[in-house]
């Protein structure tokens, strides 16, 4: 077998990353130490989710996790035995944002990725030292308004991730903007490099719908520095993802993954799932009462209190997403149906396998 050329390393801030693969942060509970460790130890940059990372470590270790703690806890969890790690935060998550954002600086996170909103204040939160800060975009008005106001705090994003409309989970896209070919990701990188190159010339990592080898050789080749892949990572042995998640994926079509919005996840933005998600059918037939008792997404009343999320006062246009992502890690599966997040490239995936399998394969290694 002809050998196939190497992947060139990614630097970010000053640290240069072996293979340029940052595995995607997907939450609940399914990119936590054991999938981020395997990943940094391949050459790439693991991520753990923050998303209910305090009820997610506390059930696993028996005692009580407070949101700062969990984050410094799985970040270091992460980092323990080598290579480059990181958290994804998501700006959707207000009440628990600015305690994992210092829980992860505090134990050394290479990186901060943040989307699901625009982390406007993630700079201002507290000193950054070695950290690289690193915003999830889809648009060029996104990057715009970040490197704005990140300018008044005085710094610049370490590099950004363009996240295209194939992606798992929440999408920087309304919902009429989903499939529009002036959003592929080959359409957004061009403007989207450019005005990387304006701000300061921060590396741009791409990501949804990626899943070959020669996807990464070919979006490096149009102005990428690397690449960001979740869907892939969801199906391998090191994945915290349920059995039956992981099952799922095996058996999903192209036409069994969609894009929720009515119903769909409270925090308002489109979500890409597998439609046969035991609590998504239950809330396309309207069978599930309406229930919020994590709070995670929970927002501010008119007293400045977070108490609002729609999944709590009606089930017409909304399902429960903590209790349902929870569920599809194996927090609460007896109590809570499931609901499984996925990228577009779920129906390819036939089969699971090793973080080190895979990484020979997306390295063009494996013989």
């Amino acid at each position: 077998m002809k050998s196939k050329p190497p992947l060139q390393p990614l630097t970010i801030k000053g640290k240069t990353i072996k293979i340029p693969i940052i595995q995607g942060g997907m939450g609940v509970g399914v990119s936590l130490s054991p999938l981020a460790s395997a990943v940094a130890l391949q050459g790439g940059i693991g991520i753990v989710s923050s998303a209910c990372l305090d009820r997610i470590l506390s059930k696993r270790t028996g005692k009580k996790f407070n949101t700062y703690e969990a984050a410094y806890e799985e970040v270091s969890l992460a980092k323990a035995a080598g290579g480059f790690a990181g958290i994804n935060i998501m700006g959707a998550l207000v009440h628990d944002f600015n305690d994992s954002v210092r829980g992860a600086l505090d134990a050394g996170a290479d990186v901060i990725i943040s989307g699901a909103g625009l982390p406007l204040t993630l700079p201002a939160i507290q000193q950054v030292k070695d950290t690289a800060l690193i915003p999830i975009v889809s648009s060029t008005r996104a990057l715009d308004i970040i490197c704005k106001k990140w300018e008044r705090l005085h710094y610049r994003p370490d590099a950004i991730v363009l996240e295209g409309p194939l992606a798992g989970g929440h999408l920087g896209f309304k919902m009429d903007q989903v499939d529009l070919e002036s959003n592929t990701l080959a359409n957004l990188l061009p403007p989207i490099k450019d005005m990387a190159i304006k701000y300061g010339d921060f590396p741009v990592i791409v990501a949804g719908g990626i899943y070959t080898y020669e996807d990464i050789v070919m979006f490096i080749k149009m102005g990428a520095d690397g690449v960001q892949m979740g869907t892939r990572f969801l199906a391998t042995d090191e994945s915290s993802a349920s059995g039956p998640y992981k099952l799922a994926v095996l058996k999903a079509k192209e036409e069994d993954i969609l894009v929720a919005h009515d119903p769909g996840s409270p925090c308002g933005l489109p979500f890409r799932v597998i439609r046969q998600s035991p609590m998504y059918v239950s809330a396309l037939n309207r069978l599930r009462p309406p229930k919020c008792d994590k709070g995670y997404v929970l927002l501010k009343d008119s007293a400045g209190k977070f108490t609002i999320c729609p999944a709590k006062e009606s089930n017409e246009h909304h399902f429960c997403i903590c209790n349902g992502l929870l569920s599809s890690a194996g927090y609460n599966p007896d109590k809570e149906e499931p609901l499984y997040t996925v990228g577009t490239t779920a129906a390819r995936i036939d089969r699971i396998t090793s973080v080190k399998e895979l990484f020979e394969e997306l390295t063009g290694t494996a013989t």
